[in-house]
């Protein structure tokens, strides 16, 4: 390889990897401000439901993606990789800025809720033609010797934007106060988010194309048709492949840190400071995967990994509850199994298509892994932990009702203050109601 073809295939990878940075940032920033949102957004309902719709929310952002994906690999497949992935950018910086505008429940009552479902979607939407278009588009810059090597920017972009906006949410935490955070703090990682965007246009516009559609005479009118009619089994293999590693993916990324708060009960400023730790170590190792993963293959490196997680995920979460330092401990045990899962991933899925459908082909498998394996997990597990904690709806109601908590006043403590007896189980409701009578729970 010549130093010119080096460049050029290192100006793909820094394309995709930025861009797979910013787009996960904007989109991750929610998931870290989840529990602070919601009273802002659903403040009328119970805190345990205005947290769980919130998180709702964040899942629905999740279900446009596979639309995203067919809109963005159609423009991809037939008009090129580049333009594509620009699109994307400029839509999720659209919709991060309008987020850092939005009015909240406060100022324009119910609309506002309907108005944030609005801009999720269109976060969901873009994103959902970002990670599989960036994959593509470094399998194809890269050489046949080091398609892992490179590959692994896309992920390491990816974990990337997980740990950097953790460590904006962490910062915030620590130079706010309550009223601050819930008044106009949570704006500011939206807003940041415009200025980061401009900056990753300007280097993915630098990079070259790497699919010219003119040299496919047989070209399909409708991709994901031919994905479909041609390559069902492909498509069938790649999104199994996705489901387990968004899958394990997803519940480090983004479930971890809120399981640590309202379960665990540790202050939500050290979890973030935790979580941006142990997502950037991560996000770090990437390259070192890269390599692995080129020596003895994607595919052995990705196995391995899911069997390192199936061994260490049980015994981590149980030893989360013995300190912040032995949860960060158990935390980065559990995700860095992830490092050699998604450089295998997202290196293997781009070649398993015939280039002319190959955007649509990732995005699709990506996407529709990403809802059944990633998006529904952080909102799934908590709601299973609330009702196997609390299965007696009655008891549940009554607690609510005793103990509803004025959140219009101090949004961040109601939501901590709610949300933990809840999901910690009955012995938590017994020693932390303000009721007069006991709560019964036999």
């Amino acid at each position: 390889m010549t130093d010119d073809e080096r460049r050029w295939v290192r100006k793909a990878a820094i394309a995709g990897g930025v861009g797979t940075l910013i787009e996960y940032y904007e989109f991750s920033v929610y998931g870290f401000l989840a529990i602070i949102i919601a009273p802002l957004f659903f403040p009328n309902a119970d805190p345990v439901v205005g947290l769980l719709s919130a998180l709702a929310v964040f899942g629905v952002g999740y279900v446009v993606r596979p639309l995203g994906g067919l809109f963005f690999g159609y423009i991809g497949d037939r008009y090129g990789r580049k333009a594509s992935l620009i699109l994307t950018l400029v839509l999720m910086g659209f919709g991060s800025a309008a987020m850092g505008f939005l009015p909240t429940y406060e100022q324009i009552g119910a609309l506002a809720a309907a108005l944030l479902l609005v801009i999720r979607l269109l976060q969901g939407f873009s994103a959902g033609g970002e990670l599989g278009g960036a994959a593509t588009l470094i399998s194809e810059a890269a050489p046949e010797r080091e398609k892992a090597k490179y590959g692994a920017f896309a992920p390491m972009g990816g974990n990337g934007g997980f740990a950097l906006a953790a460590a904006v949410v962490g910062i915030l935490l620590v130079t706010t106060n309550d009223a601050q955070m819930q008044s106009w703090g949570w704006r500011i990682p939206f807003l940041m988010a415009v200025p980061l965007t401009l900056f990753c246009l300007w280097v993915r516009s630098r990079a070259a194309e790497t699919h010219d559609p003119v040299q496919h005479e047989r070209r399909a009118r409708f991709p994901i048709a031919a994905v479909v009619v041609n390559e069902p089994l492909v498509l069938l293999k790649a999104t199994g492949i996705a489901i387990a590693t968004q899958g394990t993916g997803y519940i480090g990324l983004s479930y971890l840190s809120i399981h640590l708060i309202n379960q665990s009960g540790y202050e939500k400023g050290h979890v973030y400071w935790v979580a941006m730790i142990v997502i950037a170590i991560s996000a770090a190792l990437m390259p070192f995967g890269g390599l692995l993963a080129d020596r003895f293959g994607a595919g052995r490196v990705m196995a391995s990994s899911f069997a390192g997680y199936l061994i260490v995920a049980y015994p981590a979460m149980m030893a989360m509850d013995h300190g912040l330092l032995i949860a960060g401990l158990a935390y980065l045990a559990i995700v860095i199994n992830t490092v050699g899962a998604q450089v295998g991933a997202y290196t293997l899925l781009p070649q398993l298509f015939a280039k002319q459908n190959r955007y649509t082909g990732v995005a699709t498998a990506i996407n529709l892994g990403t809802i059944i394996g990633g998006g529904t997990a952080p909102y799934m597990r908590l709601a299973d932990r609330t009702v196997r904690k609390c299965p007696r709806a009655s008891i549940l109601r009554h607690h609510c009702r005793r103990n509803r908590t004025r959140v219009t006043r101090r949004p961040v403590q109601a939501a901590q203050h709610a949300v933990r007896p809840m999901i910690n189980g009955n012995d938590s409701l017994e020693r932390t109601s303000k009721c007069s009578a006991p709560v019964q729970t036999s």
